[in-house]
């Protein structure tokens, strides 16, 4: 990791972006600031602007008004200094694999940003190891199913080592052990590395393992709500932004309303053990 005193990772202030062609998406509300070490979550309903506030982050957009300061930089002009230190991994992982083996694909950016051979190849056989998807390294990215896909995506993303880590819906439509699998290792990876992680998502019942805090945009783009995943769910009806609360969240608020002191979680397993802890005690 590079210049572990900058705090403040990301800032976004009241962007606006014009499309050629016509139509435009503004971001406003609250301003957007990212700190090093934090695991954001973007939410909202389809349509709010979620994947383009993430393209701006990345630089792929320049915004027609407002600010964005992605590493101490601006990303829409001066990318190619912060390029090494950002990881991204995009909702259309055909976009970013370009590879003619997964191994190749992997070891892509370091190539070209002039690192040796021989260490790049490495690492990268070890990223695939942790990702467990070793096996498939000889294999062509397009012909692998989702979940392969999006892992070979998320090991060209982290084989640079980057400060911030950029995803948009990562584990959208890919099988429940791929799901779990990859929100085990960025958890695990987090808790190595705190690594700055911002995504979106749209299954709230997987955003918890993705964020411990978030940002709730409205229809029309403006960022209305911020704190913890466990605050934005408990202490809002987020259901006027098309979002549903976790399973855990509607469990928990039926039974206080039946009048059981059900303390707030969102972790299904503390759920049940404080159910069991309940009906244990009814029983005595």
């Amino acid at each position: 990791m590079n210049n572990k005193n900058d705090k403040i990772i990301v800032s976004l202030k009241c962007i606006r972006h014009a499309y050629t062609g016509g139509g435009s998406v503004s971001t406003g509300g609250l301003p957007f600031t990212i700190t090093r070490g934090q695991r954001v979550a973007v939410l909202g309903p389809n349509g709010s602007g979620k994947s383009t506030l993430l393209r701006h982050i990345l630089g792929l957009l320049k915004p027609t008004e407002g600010t964005v300061e992605v590493l101490g930089v601006n990303p829409a002009s001066q990318y190619m200094k912060i390029r090494s230190r950002i990881g991204a991994v995009m909702q259309n992982t055909d976009e970013q694999l370009i590879g003619p083996t997964v191994l190749d694909d992997v070891a892509f950016a370091p190539l070209n940003f002039g690192r040796s051979a021989s260490e790049t190849y490495r690492k990268a056989i070890d990223i695939l190891k942790r990702l467990n998807i070793y096996e498939l390294k000889d294999r062509l990215p397009h012909y692998l199913s989702g979940g392969e896909r999006r892992k070979v995506a998320l090991a060209g993303a982290l084989i640079l080592e980057p400060d911030l880590l950029v995803m948009d819906e990562p584990l959208e439509g890919i099988d429940h052990a791929s799901r779990r699998e990859i929100s085990n290792f960025l958890q695990k990876l987090h808790a190595e590395t705190e690594v700055t992680m911002i995504s979106t998502t749209h299954d709230m019942d997987i955003v918890s393992d993705l964020a411990d805090c978030g940002y709730v945009m409205n229809q029309s783009g403006g960022l209305e709500i911020y704190g913890t995943i466990e605050e934005l769910f408990f202490n809002h009806d987020l259901h006027s932004f098309n979002l549903a609360p976790p399973a855990t969240v509607r469990i928990i608020k039926i039974l206080q309303r039946h009048g059981l002191a059900i303390a707030p979680t969102l972790n299904a397993e503390v759920l049940s053990n404080r159910l069991l802890e309940l009906l244990h005690s009814e029983i005595r």
